[in-house]
């Protein structure tokens, strides 16, 4: 699997390049990650993706949006910790540690990311967080497996290498926007 996450900006063009990125084949789903967005501007992003897209959307705030435009999924952050009701969709999480990876995994998540894996394109600083061992003892003892993606530096040239490592695929954000 192979997610893409929105920059924290709105820009011009922003809905037709999401629709051009799922179109190309090889993007699953889309992110919309918009922290400081209200309701009313993250709608008028959705209202403008094509409505055959809306099934390939996840977001990660104003979750009642999911249900209002019937989007595939909401992901849980310390802002949205609990879904809305009547949720019946898909649900994903971020984990930032192998130990919290394996707590969450207990959880009826969908899918699940595990970052850094690599040093951030897009966070200044923001520098790996685990070794090639550390990867590959959470993949020995079923930490990581097909529902968990590697996010943190991932490029789309790294897909390969992160499946390989035992992830179920990766969630990009810097190299697709650039």
């Amino acid at each position: 699997m192979t997610i893409v996450i929105t920059l924290p900006h709105f820009f011009d063009g922003e809905a037709e390049r999401i629709a051009q990125l799922l179109r190309r084949g090889d993007i699953d789903l889309i992110h919309l990650r918009k922290p400081q967005a209200n309701r009313d501007e993250l709608e008028a992003l959705i209202r403008a993706i094509p409505e055959e897209l809306h099934q390939r959307l996840v977001l990660h705030d104003h979750h009642t949006l999911a249900l209002s435009y019937q989007l595939r999924g909401i992901h849980l952050n310390s802002r949205n910790p609990v879904p809305p009701g009547g949720w019946k969709g898909q649900l994903s999480i971020s984990c930032h540690s192998i130990k919290e990876l394996a707590e969450k995994k207990r959880q009826p998540f969908t899918y699940l990311s595990l970052s850094p894996i690599f040093d951030s394109i897009s966070k200044q600083g923001y520098h790996s967080a685990f070794t090639a061992e550390d990867i590959a003892k959470a993949h020995e003892e079923g930490i990581i497996d097909h529902r968990v993606l590697a996010l943190g530096g991932i490029t789309f040239d790294k897909i390969q290498l992160v499946q390989q490592m035992g992830f179920g695929g990766a969630m990009i954000l810097g190299d697709a926007w650039k």
